[in-house]
């Protein structure tokens, strides 16, 4: 989460996975993936730097955490007597 600020001083924390989009005009404006816009007192450079220390931060917790040491996920080829993948045929219209 990242925190901005209302036009009102009041502080909000706002998950920079669903910003669609930031655009001033003059106002900085952020428009949401669910249509929501919120209007911050924070420039969009300030919101850019802000994103991006949000995915720097995520990036430098999941290389501070341990390797996994379990099974790893891996094509497994079908078994001798079945037959491999086949080319799909496509659907007329009407057919399910």
């Amino acid at each position: 989460m990242i925190v901005v600020t209302r036009l009102n001083g009041s502080r909000f924390a706002v998950n920079p996975d669903l910003i669609e989009r930031v655009q001033e005009n003059p106002d900085t404006t952020l428009v949401m993936v669910g249509g929501t816009t919120y209007v911050v007192r924070e420039s969009l450079a300030d919101v850019i730097e802000l994103v991006a220390g949000y995915r720097a931060l995520v990036l430098a917790t999941a290389r501070g955490l341990p390797t996994f040491e379990g099974q790893h996920l891996s094509l497994v080829p079908p078994p001798e007597d079945e037959p491999g993948p086949t080319t799909a045929t496509p659907l007329r219209p009407g057919q399910h």
